[in-house]
């Protein structure tokens, strides 16, 4: 098992967010498969995370968890105009 820490925990969130976003595999069904609404739970989770944690992070938690959640919002974006057309 990896060590618990708040950027593990970050990353685990952001991973299923990938995964919901079709651009990683899901892992049990070996496939790519596209859930918006479960990703932008998973990116809700990490904003309110951003929201509730303020003031108490590191510099580096800070910027790794606001790279993720942008970097996130910019694939949800892209991919929901994607299935619309």
């Amino acid at each position: 098992m990896e060590e618990v820490t708040f950027s593990a925990l970050i990353a685990r969130l952001a991973t299923g967010a990938l995964i919901a976003l079709g651009i990683v595999k899901d892992p049990i069904e070996n496939k790519q498969k596209i859930d918006l609404e479960l990703a932008q739970y998973a990116i809700d989770t990490l904003s309110m995370l951003k929201e509730k944690t303020k003031g108490n992070l590191t510099r580096e938690e800070k910027a790794y968890l606001k790279n993720i959640i942008g970097e996130l919002k910019r694939n949800f974006v892209q991919i929901k105009d994607k299935e619309v057309k």
